[in-house]
């Protein structure tokens, strides 16, 4: 059965695991964060949907964002659909729909044109095969610009690792096709909660490619800066870019991801099994390898939010090892050994049919879920700013069976 906006009890207990939890008040949190950041620098900040796509709760984050930004054709259109086609053209409040891929293929590119505000190509090959299409049509064209130098500790998402696709570094090839473009995407940050490091790099980029800069109407400094941490100097941050926005005279962009949804989210499980392997083990009806995929691509461990009320504590790694005894390793239901949520100190065993959620959810997972292993896929269920309960989504084995052959 697939159900869509069905209204329920504010009760949550009634309602079958596994589900994702959106919470509409803490989404709002985040976007007067990152609303304040746009009054105080000018920069315009527009949604990735390529950590967040989940269009039942645009309605209240498009009062604070300034549009989407995409990379691929199916994002461009879901942008425009829900997020973009929304006011009325000459409306100032009219949300931009900005278009980035990777590469486009030949037989997409005009699709892609009739939804996009403006369109960002990754390459100059690829600059040169569209650009005139863009053109025809009055499309503002960007390029992909990667300075080299990045702030992220993963080299899966390092966008300047070595041998990198992800824009042009040449400044002689980019200087070249200036009369081609209107603006650059610089997109070189990943869970960067440091304002000295990310104004150090912005220096860098400035050093080298400032005079490309001065000649561009607008620049996007895509996402992956994480200025709703309460600590985070919200202020020098708006600062560093009124002040680059001024410089250059050129309009800044912001790609906010997980910034949009950061707390916002859980999946919420329900333990199946225990057992005691050297240590406590418990299973839930839900995985990582199909629910959270980020927990395995990059070896971390999911915050639990609540266990029957009871704190729970992750423990870093070194005390991991030291109090293993006494841990708990909770488990996904797959088959993947290795389909661990974490390993937590909990003040109570867990037991079977208790109830375990997994905090920080909403951001690269239901963009990824998956059907492996057939494992149910959970609902997609939002609490909105009144209380009330929305299903927005259900899946079942007809969704399964349709995403095969």
């Amino acid at each position: 059965m697939n159900v869509e906006n069905t209204v329920i009890t504010s009760d949550l207990s009634s309602l079958p695991t596994p589900y994702y939890l959106l919470d509409e008040t803490a989404i709002v949190a985040n976007m007067q964060i990152i609303a304040r950041l746009c009054e105080l620098s000018g920069a315009k900040a527009l949604l990735a949907l390529k950590c967040f796509a989940t269009w039942g709760v645009f309605d209240v984050m498009q009062p604070y964002l300034h549009g989407t930004t995409s990379s691929s054709l199916n994002e461009v259109r879901l942008g425009y659909e829900t997020f973009g086609n929304n006011s009325d053209a000459n409306n100032s409040d009219k949300k931009e729909t900005h278009a980035y891929s990777v590469a486009y293929s030949a037989d997409e590119i005009d699709e892609v044109l009739s939804y996009a505000d403006k369109i960002i190509f990754n390459s100059i090959s690829q600059l040169h095969a569209f650009k005139d299409k863009a053109h025809a049509q009055d499309i503002p064209v960007g390029l992909r610009l990667n300075p080299k130098t990045s702030n992220s500790s993963f080299i899966i998402a390092d966008p300047a690792r070595p041998f990198s696709r992800l824009g042009e570094h040449d400044k002689d090839k980019i200087a070249a096709v200036l009369g081609d473009i209107t603006g650059v995407m610089i997109h070189n940050n990943c869970e960067n909660d440091s304002f000295e490091a990310f104004s150090a790099s912005l220096a860098d980029i400035e050093d080298r490619f400032g005079d490309i800069l001065a000649q561009l109407e607008w620049v996007s400094l895509g996402g992956g800066i994480h200025f709703i941490a309460p600590s985070y100097p919200l202020e020098k941050l708006a600062d560093r870019l009124k002040g680059f926005s001024e410089k250059y005279g050129v309009q800044v962009y912001l790609e906010p991801g997980e910034a949009s949804i950061h707390g916002a989210g859980t999946l919420v499980t329900t333990v199946l099994d225990t057992m005691h392997n050297d240590k406590n083990l418990a299973v839930v009806d839900a995985s990582i390898e199909a629910h959270m995929l980020d927990l395995l691509i990059y070896r971390e461990s999911a915050p639990i939010t609540s266990v029957n009320a009871e704190s729970v504590e992750v423990l870093p790694v070194e005390q991991v090892q030291q109090d293993a005894a006494d841990n708990t390793i909770i488990y996904g239901r797959s088959c993947l050994a290795g389909d661990i949520f974490g390993e937590y100190a909990l003040a109570h065993e867990l037991q079977v049919g208790d109830t375990v959620a997994f905090g920080n959810a909403a951001g690269y997972t239901m963009v990824k879920k998956n059907w492996f292993n057939g494992v149910n896929m959970p609902a997609i269920v939002i609490r909105r700013l009144d209380g009330s309960i929305d299903v927005q989504r259900e899946f079942d084995y007809q969704d399964y069976k349709a995403s095969l052959s």
